[in-house]
């Protein structure tokens, strides 16, 4: 497997500053085709638009309604990064705000290979596509572009009111899954994915209004794992501040866990957010929650993995089930041989 040697090319975190007005936030390093923005100054939703149903449509990760458009909020995706509008969601006069950006293919396609066609931006080799498709009510497939198989697919019904739905492989069975925007634990026992985990051209779905109602419209977020960029697997917490550790082969930049064998909330953090500017990520944002930032001590990002810093049960509950997702910053070692390290 190739290994990604520059991630940033791929994902990166933005913080800027509110201006209330047209705001053109640069920095980014790439036009981005997925941008996920939260406003972490005051209680505000977040925000995530895609190049598949256009800059202005957006959907909350913290809510089941359907997609709305407002073009005072995201205006356009840019060769550098977006431009903004005058919402204060987005863009609140001196509001401190962060914006997590993938890159896809600054672009969409037709995708047949599915029973159900879909509208695809994928990038083989970053592990990472956009799916649009309308749904039939009956086990089908859907085309996700990536020549390797899903490990996490994030679902939203877009015209609907409905809850998100969130497949991960290190869940015990395919049609087992996850809310994003409820702190539920695992949903078993329903037909959410045909009891059929993705293949390396498609992915299956079930009778479930959550990504397949019919005649109904859906939005996917499908990721591969890579080598040195991208990792999708689980922990069990130790309920220490001597937290557990989770090898992933990269500096982490971006990392979201849930445990999933209870009630309990989706949790992320970045390596940008931070008071220190060293190891220990301290600032919290929930991706089911519209609150504001917290501090604490939550979660080393080390050269090779990452360490919890507490034993809360969002995190790092002792005995506890976790699931998560983790893109780089920098790779363990790259084509050069030379490690990466912590700061």
């Amino acid at each position: 497997m190739a290994q990604i040697n520059k991630p940033n090319l791929y994902f990166n975190t933005k913080l800027y500053t509110g201006t209330g007005s047209t705001n053109a936030v640069t920095g980014v390093g790439f036009q981005p085709d997925w941008t996920w923005i939260k406003n972490r100054s005051i209680t505000a939703n977040h925000h995530l638009f895609d190049v598949a149903r256009g800059a202005t449509k957006y959907i909350l990760t913290n809510s089941s309604n359907a997609e709305a458009t407002d073009a005072q909020q995201l205006q356009s995706f840019d060769s550098d990064g977006f431009t903004v509008g005058t919402n204060g969601n987005v863009n609140g006069s001196g509001n401190n705000i962060v914006a997590w950006n993938w890159l896809a293919a600054n672009g969409t396609a037709s995708n047949t290979d599915g029973s159900i066609n879909s509208t695809v931006s994928a990038s083989t080799v970053s592990g990472f596509s956009i799916v649009s498709y309308t749904g039939t009510g009956a086990n089908a497939t859907v085309g996700h572009g990536l020549s390797s198989a899903p490990k996490m697919i994030i679902f939203k019904n877009t015209n609907s009111v409905r809850d998100w739905g969130v497949y991960h492989g290190s869940l015990s069975d395919p049609d087992n899954y996850l809310t994003l925007n409820q702190t539920y634990a695992q949903t078993t026992g329903f037909n959410f994915s045909n009891n059929t985990a993705p293949t390396s051209s498609v992915f299956s779905v079930g009778t479930l209004t959550n990504n397949n109602g019919s005649s109904e419209e859906y939005i996917a977020y499908c990721f591969a794992e890579k080598k040195g960029f991208s990792k999708f697997g689980s922990y069990t917490g130790n309920g220490s501040t001597d937290g557990t550790f989770v090898y992933t082969g990269f500096k982490p930049a971006f990392v979201i866990v849930k445990d999933y064998s209870q009630l309990a909330g989706w949790e992320m953090a970045d390596n940008k957010r931070t008071s220190s500017g060293g190891n220990v990520i301290d600032k919290e944002l929930k991706p089911n929650d519209s609150g504001a930032e917290t501090t604490n001590n939550y979660i080393d990002f080390l050269s090779n993995g990452f360490k919890l810093r507490n034993g809360f049960g969002n995190w790092n509950g002792s005995g506890t089930p976790y699931i998560y997702m983790a893109f780089a910053e920098n790779p363990l070692v790259g084509t050069n041989n030379i490690p990466a390290t912590a700061r």
